[in-house]
């Protein structure tokens, strides 16, 4: 079993950053893409951003140039450096990750408890 401890959220005014973690621990053979999610009109959630195991990046448009999304992977941990934020960027964000397990194939992934985000205006 994989667990993640999402940290870094908490309440801001726009204009302000903040920097969201998240650790994985348990039984992994090795992590793939690991991402923030957050809610979205319409949507259960959506992909703010994430990160392959070789580095590559992907951005919701709403937050390219303010957002980035880099990993640790000897502490098996997904940071998320959020600036220059908006009210818009409030939601609850949670953290995804994709890995292979020990002994077995086929990729599984987890998903984090989810940090609260709020932006004031």
């Amino acid at each position: 079993q994989v667990r993640l401890v999402e940290s870094g959220g908490g309440l801001v005014q726009a204009g302000g950053t903040l920097r969201l973690s998240c650790a994985a621990s348990g039984t992994i053979g090795s992590i793939n893409t690991m991402g923030w999610y957050r809610p979205a009109p319409g949507k259960q959630r959506e992909l703010v951003a994430d990160i392959t195991s070789g580095g590559g990046t992907n951005y919701a448009d709403s937050v390219k140039g303010r957002f980035t999304i880099s990993r640790d992977n000897a502490k098996n941990t997904v940071y998320l450096q959020m600036n220059s934020l908006k009210p818009e960027d409030t939601g609850v964000y949670y953290c995804d990750v994709r890995y292979y397990s020990v002994g077995y194939y086929g990729e599984y992934y987890s998903w984090g408890q989810g940090t609260q985000v709020t932006v004031s205006s």
